[in-house]
C-alpha cells in the first residue's frame, strides 16, 4: 500500500469519526441536560473534544502528504506526531475541565439523573466501542500514530460513558442521598481520560524525537539487506519513522576486493529490495564498508 493510499485511508477513518462524534455529543449533551445528569453531560463535553482532536489529526495527516521541498528535504511527515501530541494535550484538558466541574456539581445540591439516560448511554458504550474498533484497526494498517491515538479517543469515550452509567445507576438505585454518585462517575471518566492521554503521548513523542521504532522494525531490515547477494553482513541500521513513511540509514558490508562500481551496484540492490518490502519504507542510505572474506 502507497503513502498516498494509507494516508486517504486514515482521512476517511477520521471523518467517520467526526460525523460519529457530532452526532453522539449532540445526542448525549441532550439527554445530560434534560436527564438532569451532569456525568452525561462531561461525556457530551468529552465528545466534543473528540471532534477538535479528530480535526487536527485530519489536518496533520493532510499535512504530511505534502511532497517534499527545498526547505523540507525529508517532507512534512512530522506534522502527524505533532497532530497526535496535540490530541493528548487536549485529552488532558478535557480531563481537568471535567473534575473541575464535577466537584462544583458534588458541592451542589441537585436532583438525581433520569432513567431514560442509562438508555442513552448503553447505545453511546456499544457504537464508541465499535468505532474504536474500526479506527485502531485502520491506524495499524496505515501505521499512523495519529489515527490510533485518535481510536484511543474513542475508546475513551466509551469508557467515561460506562463509568457514567455505573454511577447514575447508583444514584437511582441508592435514592435521596446518593444524588452525587452521578458527579463522581464523571471524575472516574476524567482520570480514565488523563490515564489514556499519558499513555498516548509517549509513542508520539518518541515519534517526534526520532525513536527508534518498536517491533523488531531494524531487525527485519537487516535480514532483507542480508538476503541480497554480496552482502556479508550489516552493521550501523537505524531506521526511523517521518509519518506514514520510514527512513533508512543502513551499512553493508561487501567483500573488500570488489571494485568500487561492484559494491556500489550491491548498495543499489539492497536499497530496491528496502523500497520493495512491505515496510512502509520510502527511501534508504546504504553505506558500503569493506570486510575480508576468506
Amino acid at each position: 500500500m502507497s503513502t498516498t493510499d494509507r494516508a486517504n485511508r486514515g482521512l476517511k477513518s477520521t471523518l467517520v469519526g467526526i460525523l460519529f462524534n457530532f452526532v453522539l455529543a449532540l445526542t448525549k449533551g441532550i439527554a445530560g441536560f434534560l436527564g438532569n445528569s451532569f456525568a452525561l453531560i462531561a461525556d457530551a463535553i468529552e465528545s466534543s473534544s473528540d471532534i477538535v482532536s479528530s480535526l487536527v489529526v485530519y489536518a496533520g495527516l493532510r499535512f504530511s502528504t505534502i511532497p517534499k521541498d527545498e526547505n523540507h528535504p525529508y517532507g512534512h511527515g512530522k506534522a502527524e506526531p505533532v497532530a497526535a501530541v496535540v490530541v493528548t494535550l487536549a485529552l488532558m484538558g478535557a480531563a481537568m475541565v471535567i473534575v473541575a466541574q464535577s466537584v462544583q456539581e458534588i458541592l451542589t445540591p441537585h436532583h438525581a439523573p433520569a432513567p431514560f439516560t442509562l438508555i442513552v448511554l448503553v447505545g453511546v458504550v456499544l457504537t464508541k466501542e465499535l468505532l474504536y474498533r474500526f479506527v485502531s484497526r485502520v491506524g495499524k494498517e496505515v501505521q499512523s500514530t495519529a489515527v490510533k491515538t485518535d481510536a484511543w479517543h474513542h475508546r475513551s469515550d466509551a469508557l467515561t460513558s460506562v463509568a457514567a452509567f455505573i454511577g447514575i445507576s447508583v444514584a437511582l438505585i441508592g435514592g435521596p442521598g446518593w444524588e452525587s454518585a452521578d458527579d463522581w462517575g464523571a471524575i472516574a471518566a476524567s482520570v480514565v481520560i488523563m490515564v489514556n492521554a499519558i499513555v498516548l503521548f509517549r509513542p508520539a513523542f518518541d515519534e517526534i524525537m526520532d525513536a527508534k521504532p518498536k517491533g523488531g522494525y531494524d531487525e527485519k531490515v537487516r535480514a532483507l539487506a542480508l538476503g541480497v547477494d554480496g552482502v556479508v553482513d550489516t552493521d550501523k541500521c537505524h531506521v526511523r519513522k517521518m509519518g506514514l513513511e520510514f527512513l533508512v540509514d543502513l551499512q553493508i558490508r561487501v567483500d573488500g576486493n570488489l571494485t568500487v562500481t561492484q559494491g556500489h551496484y550491491i548498495s543499489h540492490l539492497v536499497k530496491d529490495r528496502l523500497l520493495a518490502a512491505d515496510l512502509g519504507i520510502t527511501n534508504a542510505w546504504i553505506h558500503v564498508e569493506p570486510v575480508k572474506v576468506q
